[in-house]
């Protein structure tokens, strides 16, 4: 059985987001800019919050989130990101995939240290 819901791809979809938050923004030009990239930070907070749901460290509040709550907030890290940079540009996925190739070809440690 094959699933014909039609899915947008990623790009398309971090556009339809974009487009949308833009015609609802109460604040224009460097201040709405800034204002969208700090929303980053709330998101990675709800990330951490998640964590530490997760894993029960807050002896107060004991076990308040699941894994698939953490992996929900991670996702809505990468999508807040990725609207973000098309605030910044409308090329965000030529910029984005350009920097994702240079970091693909990053050594994971230094050159000079042998595999363990």
């Amino acid at each position: 059985m094959t699933d014909d819901t039609h899915h947008p791809d990623l790009w398309t979809s971090v556009d339809d987001l974009w487009t949308r938050l833009e015609a609802t923004r109460a604040h224009a030009g460097r201040e709405g800019v800034l204002l969208r990239i700090l929303k980053l930070s709330e998101e990675v907070g709800e990330v951490a919050e998640a964590v530490i749901g997760a894993t029960g460290q807050n002896p107060r509040k004991g076990v308040t989130h699941t894994w698939d709550d953490v992996q929900s907030e991670l996702c809505d890290v990468a999508i807040t990101a990725l609207v973000a940079l098309r605030t910044l540009t409308p090329e965000a996925r030529a910029v984005f995939e350009e920097h994702l190739s240079a970091v693909r070809q990053r050594p994971l440690g230094p050159r000079d240290q042998a595999p363990r």
